[in-house]
């Protein structure tokens, strides 16, 4: 059935079809000696520990549309602080990329999750940290409750344009005072009639100025333990205080968002009311395999750029590369991203098998972000003055991927989890 409904896909859509955004400016690290190169993960279906034919189909399907729709444009919209959200989402709709594994009666194509970490996987070739986090968003970060959990009636309203590209969607989850610790937000949505009134405000909510409606987590109770519900909102009727300016992620926006007596309807509670924590507890999972899927094909792409780049550049009479301090740093860097590697396809292969993986998610979250940090600095440092410079992907990639350590559950966050399975937490 999988590889029936892929080949319909490719039959009816060819999976990208050439819509060009017009205009534009090409990329910088064209003038430089940064050209893109191959990452060292394998090729073919036959050398893969998950991926078969139709991943790799899946993938170069979307590389094209990424070489001609996006790289090209990726430094005027890092220069101008936003991409347009709703040209490139209805472009990768049209191709079916914002719905790899949802529901095929709401325009997705019904894969396994195996497929949305092909999808990250090849969106970790965007020249940029921001659009594909954007991308994400969308894709596995708002729209997993609704399509497990939500009501046809809301499914049809929110998740199929969220799958087809006609609206972008939002996560409202992060407050001032509750980022990695969710069971602290504040936000309240109080039930009057078949209403709820919503009072409250998200912080570092992606995608937000551009957004159509919001996936949103609030506290739909009084009391001690406060329950939690999950609401998609229309967007309009929240006020976008303001765009937050950030260290990197340039090209995606992100907002300060507040609710002030909002009113929505009770029917846009997704699943059960006070189910809210757990069914973002449950979509963790694959958030977090997901950016490591997609920050492993960066990496990559940077450690070998380096070593283009080193090998061209030349001081004390040699290239750069050859002095043995750099190859054997770019040879543990490349070693280290190996391994990740084989994490995330062991954990995603025990979680399309119906395994919990929150373990595992949470060891390849933290090393991700680490190891990105490693990599970003090391290599950055063997650019000498030109990795100074935003003309190269490594100085973007030291901005944009210090966000992997912080978002989705910082370090410490990953670290508790992991001793908890650990049984290594001190009692209260």
């Amino acid at each position: 059935m999988r590889a029936l409904r892929l080949n319909v896909l490719v039959r009816s859509r060819h999976f990208y079809k050439l819509t060009s955004l017009g205009g534009g400016v090409r990329s910088l690290t064209e003038k430089v000696s940064s050209k893109q190169v191959k990452s060292s993960a394998p090729e073919t279906a036959a050398d893969h520990l998950i991926y078969t034919q139709e991943h790799f189909a899946l993938k170069e399907s979307l590389r094209k549309l990424i070489d001609q729709e996006i790289n090209p444009y990726v430094d005027q919209w890092e220069a101008e602080g936003k991409f347009p959200a709703h040209k490139i989402f209805k472009i990768l709709g049209n191709a079916g990329f914002l719905g790899v594994n949802k529901p095929v009666e709401y325009g997705g194509l019904g894969l396994d999750f195996s497929f949305s970490v092909a999808v990250a996987e090849e969106l970790g070739n965007i020249r940029c940290g921001g659009i594909p986090m954007a991308i994400g968003v969308q894709t596995d970060m708002t729209t997993p409750a609704l399509a497990r959990f939500g009501s046809d009636e809301l499914k049809r309203e929110f998740l199929l344009p969220s799958i087809s590209g006609d609206k972008v969607a939002c996560l409202g989850v992060s407050e001032v005072g509750a980022g990695s610790d969710v069971s602290s937000i504040k936000t309240k949505a109080v039930r009057k009639g078949d209403e709820y009134v919503i009072n409250g405000g998200k912080m570092w909510t992606t995608n937000g100025t551009q957004a159509d409606w919001m996936c949103l987590l609030a506290n739909t109770s009084d009391g001690h333990f406060l329950q939690k519900s999950t609401i998609c909102d229309s967007f309009p009727r929240v006020h976008i205080a303001r765009k937050i300016d950030k260290l990197g992620m340039w090209s995606s926006d992100t907002a300060e968002v507040f609710f002030d007596d909002v009113h929505v309807p009770c029917k846009n509670v997704i699943g059960q009311e006070g189910m809210g924590f757990t069914y973002q507890m449950l979509q963790f999972q694959e958030e977090r395999l997901w950016a490591v899927a997609n920050i492993l094909t960066t990496t990559d792409n940077v450690i070998q750029e380096t070593i283009q780049y080193t090998r061209q550049r030349k001081i004390f009479k040699q290239p750069v590369l050859h002095h043995q301090a750099v190859h054997f740093r770019l040879a543990e860097l490349q070693t280290e991203v190996e391994l990740l590697r084989s994490l995330l396809y062991r954990a995603t292969a025990l979680y399309i098998k119906g395994n919990d993986v929150t373990k595992l998610a949470s060891m390849a979250k933290l090393k991700g972000g680490r190891l990105a940090r490693e990599v970003g600095d090391s290599c950055l440092q063997y650019w000498g003055g030109m990795g100074y410079t935003s003309d190269v992907l490594v100085s973007r990639f030291y901005r944009d991927s210090r966000l992997m350590s912080i978002g989705a559950g910082a370090d410490e966050v990953m670290l508790g989890i992991i001793c908890k399975y650990m049984d290594t937490l001190p009692g209260k």
